[in-house]
């Protein structure tokens, strides 16, 4: 059914129960960002309560030898050391939204997938992680745990993941529930992998909600233009393309078994972009070879947050693209290396949460609230795009939450004057044109444009997000393991 609750009746049904029947807003947040330069450093503090029911802290990770919870920035995430008291923070929000729901996530692509599975097919071991997760959460006042393990069967992992997965979901539900917590999952959008990884029926027995993916259906590991979360299928797609996309997806879902009431249609606040090969054949499956560039604040390259692309709009002339035959724009700007991106704007995703509410779908997702228009400098509002697709799911206006009283933390555990992580200066690292790697230190990267007068290179450094290298044959930051095992790289790789 077209779901038709009103904000203010969901807060009431959030506040009494921790069963999950329609209208969530889950909003993530990826903790790197702090990390950030300039306008695009974002902490805890940036999250606005308000307009989530639900935000989930990216990422926990899993020991390899233990296999208990891991932290993986302590300095960031507890106040141990005269750390940052992240987690606590993070938690504290719901003081300011007594409705909010504040959950930790585990897995994300850099924790890769082999010692998910190790852990997964072990009795004993599963049993460790789930003791070792309880405790973490409880100490920090989190109400459930995301799994976000990419992905079962994939990326090293076992056939006999399908099953164990259950096994594992299955017991973390039981002790998450004798506590009152919740149980969340993100999964994949892609056909190949959902028919790999996941046992629908099984997965959707235990868990509260589904967060779906619903993004990175393509993006610069092809040599062509495309969005990287249309809502339907290009006319020219052909053969597999045909499945990436989120109509696509969000069906194969529900046939598979997935109920209405418990899947969430992500979205991303992002943008996949490319090198055009010729700044003249900009649209859909022009050939581009290699990813756009790196952003001033995320510096990854083939990846532009919502934040950059539209601040950047603000001082040069791109050209913006609504394709009449998508529903999502592209936009590119051939004086600035040719970059093309296909991203998502307000009237996109409220296009989806009108999808998704049509659908019967029990609500949005975004990945993540660092790459909105945080503060409002392309727009009016800060989070132009979660709003707008609150807005658009309750038919009015962002509701004022119920509040308690104000907790400060204790003087010990005050944040000290830091500064982002240093990024080297370039030192002679162009070899050619385009993105050059760092061969002292993989985690940068520079990006190499030829002067003119032939005097050489301008350098624009870049570092790739913690957890990954940069991959001079995918020119694209990438997975640590999958770089190391190029062997370029002996200062990272141990």
């Amino acid at each position: 059914t077209v779901l038709k609750m009103q904000w203010s009746s969901l807060l009431c049904l959030l506040a009494a129960t921790t069963s999950i029947t329609e209208g969530v807003m889950v909003c993530y947040y990826g903790s790197w960002a702090v990390y950030r330069n300039g306008n695009g450093k974002f902490d805890v503090e940036d999250i606005d309560p308000a307009i989530c029911t639900h935000i989930i802290f990216g990422f926990a990770g899993l020991d390899q030898n233990t296999f208990e919870i891991k932290v993986l920035d302590p300095y960031n995430e507890l106040c141990e050391n005269w750390g940052k008291c992240g987690y606590d923070r993070f938690t504290a929000l719901k003081n300011k939204n007594t409705n909010l729901k504040a959950l930790l996530a585990i897995g994300g692509w850099n924790e890769g997938s082999d010692k998910y599975s190790t852990m997964a097919s072990d009795p004993s071991k599963r049993a460790t992680f789930i003791a070792s997760t309880m405790t973490l959460l409880k100490a920090h006042n989190f109400d459930g745990l995301d799994m976000d393990w990419e992905y079962p069967t994939q990326r090293d992992g076992n056939p006999e993941d399908w099953a164990n997965y259950i096994a594992l979901l299955s017991e973390l539900n039981t002790a998450l529930k004798a506590e009152n917590m919740l149980l969340t999952a993100a999964v994949s959008a892609g056909k190949s992998t959902i028919d790999a990884a996941y046992d629908v029926p099984g997965m959707s027995a235990h868990l509260d909600f589904i967060n779906l993916m619903a993004y990175d259906l393509h993006g610069a590991w092809e040599t062509f233009t495309h969005h990287h979360a249309a809502l339907y299928a290009h006319p020219d797609d052909t053969g597999n393309a045909t499945f990436l996309n989120v109509d696509y997806a969000v069906n194969y879902w529900l046939d598979l078994g997935a109920p209405k009431s418990k899947l969430v249609l992500g979205m991303g606040t992002y943008g996949r972009c490319w090198t055009l090969n010729d700044g003249n054949v900009n649209g859909f499956y022009a050939p581009a070879n290699n990813p756009g560039y790196g952003g001033p604040y995320t510096r990854s390259p083939g990846f532009l947050g919502y934040n950059e692309i539209c601040e950047d709009m603000l001082s040069n002339s791109w050209t913006v693209v609504h394709d009449p035959a998508m529903h999502e724009p592209y936009a590119y700007y051939v004086p600035h290396q040719k970059v093309w991106c296909g991203y998502d704007d307000p009237a996109s995703v409220a296009l989806k949460a009108s999808y998704a509410k049509e659908k019967g779908l029990v609500g949005a997702m975004v990945w993540s609230v660092e790459t909105d228009d945080f503060r409002g400098l392309c727009h009016d509002r800060p989070y132009e795009l979660i709003k707008t697709i609150v807005e658009t799911f309750t038919g009015g206006d962002i509701p004022t939450p119920p509040t308690e009283p104000t907790t400060t933390m204790d003087p010990a555990h005050t944040t000290p004057t830091t500064s982002p992580r240093p990024t080297p200066p370039p030192s002679g690292n162009c070899q050619k044109p385009g993105y050059n790697v760092n061969p002292d230190d993989c985690r940068f990267y520079v990006q190499c444009v030829e002067n003119g007068d032939g005097t050489g290179y301008t350098e624009y450094p870049g570092e790739c997000a913690e957890g990954t290298l940069f991959n001079p044959e995918g020119m694209m930051c990438d997975w640590e393991e999958s770089v190391c095992a190029l062997g370029i790289c002996p200062n990272n790789c141990s």
